[in-house]
């Protein structure tokens, strides 16, 4: 390559110093760099510089190789950044349930793109990574959550021919921190009795009806006239509602196949199906779920449904009723409170801190009932809508203190212990 700095023939022709270029001396060879000249499979010219032709024979001979073989990777692709990657690459991803992809929205949002999006994909580093999720993010879910979206972006850059090595592979994450077992008891049935007569009026048929069944937060909310049948005390879980980024939507599927299931009810949750009826005589109409929300169907609606509040722009609107975990847990906590059952658990690995016990521990209460009833596990997993039993063991069915007290008399009195699945 002609040089600017050589005294040659020939760079002296192509940069003379009558048209601005330095003076120099006349040499015989020149001293300008060597250019490995050639064109990738897409037919553009490449050419990196070397201070010698043996180098530049060497680099020449190697990438032509590559290209024979079809391994060739162009260095200039993986020098973009993460921020314009992620718009090329999230299109392209496959979607999932609409509560997945927020999660996967909000992961790259607060976590990934703070961090990485104006670095380009082939500076990142193994180590750099590691670093990042030990010490930055915080909480082993979130910190899982988080490694599989990056992970995924960085298995397409490689797939892409965009890096030669995927940095977020073999990443360790925190090892769990298991909650004292302490704050993993469900309360009991008479802490629950006493939640229900502090909890507001209004609100005891719905705490009754998810102690009664077992049921998902999402599930019962979305419980529907058409599908409850009082005269055989049962009702048919077919959808959700979720929580859309702020906005309730219902959902076709509930959280896996097993939650589409049909649910007994006993004669306490019959009761609170009908005071619900009673109260909202909602339509027995099945609306399509691509129709919308539908709320005159809903048997469990908050206490507001039908009256009417001013929008953002003072305009009066309808309010649909629809129940909402931060609405209740309104009711929720005060009565948590003043039945003195409340305490602040914190979370050891994210260390933030929620109250003990939680609505969602209702089903943990149905889950421990059915075991000390003696109802086989492949049974209890069929109701609570689960798609293996182990789960419903380790999960949600909890040891009380009449196992203690068990344990005990057969220490004392040579009882002999009997294995059980």
């Amino acid at each position: 390559m002609p040089s600017k700095t050589c005294g040659c023939a020939r760079c002296l022709t192509e940069y003379p110093p009558s048209a601005g270029y330095s003076e120099r001396k006349a040499r015989r060879d020149c001293q300008g760099r060597w250019q490995a000249r050639y064109r990738d499979p897409e037919g553009r010219l490449c050419g990196p510089r070397f201070d010698s032709q043996k180098e530049a024979q060497a680099h020449l001979d190697k990438v032509r190789t590559q290209v024979r073989e079809g391994t060739y990777q162009d260095p200039t692709r993986g020098s973009i950044t993460v921020d314009a990657w992620w718009e090329i690459w999230w299109p392209t991803a496959k979607k999932k349930a609409v509560t997945t992809t927020n999660r996967k929205l909000t992961s790259w949002s607060v976590h990934i793109q703070p961090k990485w999006g104006k670095r380009k994909l082939n500076t990142i580093t193994w180590l750099q990574v590691q670093d990042w999720i030990t010490n930055e993010v915080k909480g082993r879910e979130t910190q899982r959550k988080v490694l599989e979206l990056f992970r995924h972006m960085m298995v397409a850059a490689l797939r892409d021919r965009r890096i030669q090595v995927n940095p977020t592979l073999d990443i360790e994450i925190t090892e769990p921190k298991g909650k004292h077992p302490d704050d993993l008891i469900p309360p009991t049935r008479e802490q629950a009795e006493l939640i229900r007569k502090h909890l507001t009026e209004y609100y005891r048929p719905v705490m009754v009806f998810a102690e009664e069944t077992g049921m998902r937060w999402g599930e019962y909310t979305a419980l529907r006239l058409c599908n409850v049948d009082l005269d055989a005390a049962t009702v048919k879980v077919k959808e959700v509602l979720i929580d859309d980024r702020g906005k309730i939507r219902r959902k076709a599927a509930p959280k896996s196949k097993a939650g589409f299931r049909t649910v007994p009810l006993t004669p306490a949750a019959v009761e609170a199906v009908k005071v619900m009826v009673e109260k909202w005589h909602p339509a027995a109409t099945e609306s399509a779920i691509e129709d919308g929300m539908h709320s005159e169907e809903l048997v469990f609606r908050g206490p507001l449904s039908g009256s009417k509040r001013k929008n953002k722009e003072g305009v009066p609107v309808e309010l649909d009723g629809i129940l909402t975990r931060p609405n209740f847990r309104r009711h929720w906590i005060p009565a948590i409170k003043a039945a003195g059952l409340a305490r602040l658990v914190k979370d050891p690995e994210s260390g933030r801190t929620e109250y003990w016990p939680r609505v969602h521990d209702l089903r943990h209460v149905f889950a421990t009932r059915l075991k000390d009833a003696g109802v086989p596990e492949k049974d209890v997993q069929v109701i609570m809508g689960h798609e293996r039993g182990g789960r419903v063991t380790w999960l949600y069915q909890h040891a009380g203190p009449e196992l203690v007290e068990e344990v005990r008399s057969a220490l004392v009195s040579g009882r002999h212990l009997r294995a059980v699945s």
